[in-house]
């Protein structure tokens, strides 16, 4: 097929859009300017196309993009022309940072071209380096980091982009030229989105099978797949309550070793995650287990392997989500129990591809506390991929983190999509899944298994879901959000685009209805019906969300449960309706807010619910939010107020010296806690952390906080390539 640039390449398939990238030997020096006579000589990939606002048409600005490698480095060239430089969005600098609010490039590289998985590099006009691993059904974890680098200028014409990405930083196979690529340019201020490949409204830029091919890419060096890290971690606790001063010093290492070139083996040695952020504070108003994402960087490496089809689908933003994923593993029952830390003397982690199959092999020695004794921890996994971008699984887990259990788990998955549903261009998804856990008692209902089909359409979605968790299941190493139940959900949107109505960009209509069936009894044990009649997002940017969102409730106490200290729900029948109103603003302008009210009943009783939250942009340097939520209720059985309040203040002196503070508070724990971290990057591969942790609590009655534990750490790293 011809490519954009008039190059020729081999493509299996003549609607794929494909460009061959050019091999050169001269000398890039990274700086954003793209002045090197290779950059100008080069053909380009092609113009990119407008997803939307008008799909399938010319971008309102220009784009130029060109690809360049040698035996070590893929180089990606940008060209961003805007006919109005000076509106050009760029407001944040941090590693990993969200990007919604700037204008930006989003880079897919598909390089086992199995149209499933990717990995994901973005950056914006203030030179952010944000990079991450696609998986599932269009998932994204920006916590996966890897060693790259990258300039951008900005310039009277719009800004330039230069990157260069490592082939030691990736995976892939050895005996393909080929390559899945796509890249997409964000023009905030206009809500415009182009992309190189699959530019329609059905496809999100992380639709991998979407994405276009790149060829060329053979003869690719990783040296002997050697990467070397080791570290050293230091921490000083000062616990209020005795007095005491505990002062830690730990050397560690970190070791990458590429088999080949698509099999990766990571081990880790005395362990630490003195660079994870803290945890979000929630207050838990519900029966049900609440969920907190992983963070440290080992079991994010390749987190794509160890997902399972048991969880989602997720609906769009604002629906309530099911309430019954079930993971298999989730790795943050490793190394912590009941919210204390659980030392990991040694882990290992075997993953990648062999020829058509993924697999995962995890294994972690945890140490002995006073609490808890060593544990050993196994999981296995793997996905034969079927088709374009379907796959058929198996998982495998053993170990339990609780003193004196031990437990195990098995399942199979199965995961069928498509992109060409009824010969139309539309996707469809169908996941199924069956598990089993085995601690030992054989006596009661240990298995777990369900299906859901998924139309998520631009026009129309839709999903029916089922999903049946027994009383007894209970995967050691993984998290369960709800059990003894059988859940029915069926849920459908109707999201149109009219034109020239109220500067409207697109409507949004939900009907959502999910039943809860009780296991023992086969009684109805909850069931939720969800209404959105109008969620309007404007042209500007700003959106209505909802104004009369409806949302009819029921649910059957089959034990008391205490929802806040001292006030106790009994054993009944509760039916409740509520409304909700939400309003935003539009994220490109320097302020911006977030408002969502909802009123109603509420248990037994009624309650009001505000979450109001404020963001200033100082671009680009300085970003600071504010965030409220504050549920006032009032039950027969009691009254109670839950509140959170949540702070940050980051400041970027570059996209390599960062920042960040964290100050929250929960009037349920009365904690008040602040957190502050600085990352400086000195080189890719290398970085110095420092985090400063403080803790005061509440004197219920009075204004007055008593201070607790202060906690200091750092972490330095070093990476060695070979």
């Amino acid at each position: 097929m011809n490519s954009a640039d008039g190059q020729t390449t081999d493509s299996s398939d003549p609607g794929v859009r494909t460009v061959r990238v050019t091999v050169t030997t001269a000398n890039i020096t990274l700086d954003g300017v793209l002045d090197e006579p290779v950059w100008k000589s080069s053909l380009k990939i092609g113009d990119l196309i407008q997803r939307q606002p008008n799909p399938g048409t010319a971008p309102s600005e220009r784009t130029e993009v060109t690809l360049l490698r040698d035996a070590d480095y893929l180089y990606i060239g940008v060209v961003v022309y805007d006919s109005e430089p000076e509106k050009v969005i760029g407001t944040q600098m941090a590693r990993d940072a969200s990007l919604m609010s700037d204008d930006r490039l989003e880079i897919l590289l598909d390089t086992f071209r199995d149209q499933q998985s990717a990995f994901y590099f973005a950056t914006n006009p203030a030179g952010a380096l944000v990079d991450g691993l696609v998986f599932g059904t269009q998932d994204l974890n920006t916590d996966w980091n890897a060693i790259w680098d990258l300039r951008t200028q900005q310039t009277d014409k719009g800004w330039t982009a230069e990157i260069a990405i490592p082939f030691k930083s990736l995976s892939f196979p050895a005996d393909s030229s080929v390559w899945g690529f796509n890249i997409s340019r964000t023009i905030l201020r206009k809500l415009e989105e182009d992309m190189w490949s699959g530019a329609r409204l059905e496809n999100r830029f992380l639709k991998v099978s979407e994405a276009g091919e790149i060829s060329n890419m053979a003869g690719l060096n990783q040296g002997i797949g050697l990467d070397v890290r080791p570290f050293v971690a230091t921490s000083w606790l000062h616990t209020r309550a005795t007095g005491d001063d505990d002062i830690d010093f730990e050397p560690g290492l970190d070791i990458f070793y590429n088999i080949t070139p698509s099999l990766k083996l990571t081990g880790t040695i005395n362990t630490d995650f003195g660079e994870t952020e803290v945890d979000a504070r929630q207050i838990n108003l519900t029966r049900f287990s609440l969920f907190f994402p992983e963070k440290r960087s080992f079991f994010l490496e390749d987190v794509g392997v160890f997902d399972f089809a048991s969880t989602g689908p997720q609906p769009p933003g604002g629906a309530p989500a099911g309430g019954v994923d079930v993971f298999p593993f989730f790795s943050r029952r490793i190394g912590l129990l009941d919210g204390n830390e659980v030392p990991l003397d040694a882990g290992i982690k075997l993953t990648g591809k062999v020829a058509n199959t993924d697999i995962g092999i995890l294994g972690v020695r945890t140490g002995g506390t006073d609490f808890v004794d060593g544990k050993n921890f196994i999981v296995g996994r793997f996905k034969q991929k079927i088709f374009e971008e379907s796959y058929i699984g198996g998982i495998f887990t053993d170990g339990n983190p609780n003193q004196g259990e031990s437990s195990s788990t098995y399942g199979v998955d199965l995961r069928l999509a498509t992109s060409n549903f009824l010969d139309g261009k539309k996707n469809f998804i169908f996941d199924s899944y069956a598990l089993k856990s085995d601690n030992g008692d054989t006596s009661g209902d240990d298995e777990a298994f369900g299906f859901s089909a998924r139309y998520p359409n631009d026009r129309w979605d839709g999903m029916l879901v089922f999903r049946q968790i027994g009383e007894d299941f209970d995967p050691g190493v993984g998290f369960v959000q709800r059990s003894n139940v059988r859940m029915y959900r069926i849920a459908g949107s109707y999201n149109p685009r009219p034109r020239e109505f109220l500067d409207i960009q697109q409507m949004f209509h939900d009907v959502y209805y999910t039943y809860f069936e009780n296991l023992d009894n086969g009684l109805k044990e909850s069931t939720e019906l969800y209404i959105t009649p109008l969620d309007w997002h404007f042209n500007s940017g700003d959106s209505i969300h909802a104004i009369i969102d409806y949302e009819r409730r029921y649910e059957r106490l089959f034990e008391p449960f205490e929802i806040s200290p001292g006030v106790i729900l009994p054993v009944g029948e509760y039916r409740t309706n509520r409304s909700r109103m939400v309003f935003a603003t539009a994220r490109k302008r320097p302020l911006s807010a977030f408002l969502n009210i909802s009123y109603g009943d509420f248990w037994s009783g009624s309650s009001e619910q505000i979450d109001l939250s404020l963001t200033y942009n100082l671009p680009p340097h300085l970003t600071a939010s504010l965030r409220a939520n504050q549920t006032f209720a009032d039950l027969p059985q009691g009254k109670f107020i839950a509140r959170i309040f949540t702070s940050t203040f980051n400041y970027a002196v570059s996209p390599r010296l960062t920042f960040s503070n964290l100050v929250q508070f929960d009037n349920r724990s009365r904690n008040l806690g602040w957190q502050s971290r600085m990352r400086w990057t000195p080189k890719p591969g290398n970085d110095l952390f420092i985090s400063f942790n403080q803790g005061w609590i509440h004197e219920p009655g009075s204004l007055r906080f008593n201070m607790s534990d202060t906690k200091i750490a750092t972490k330095f790293q070093y990476t060695f390539r070979f």
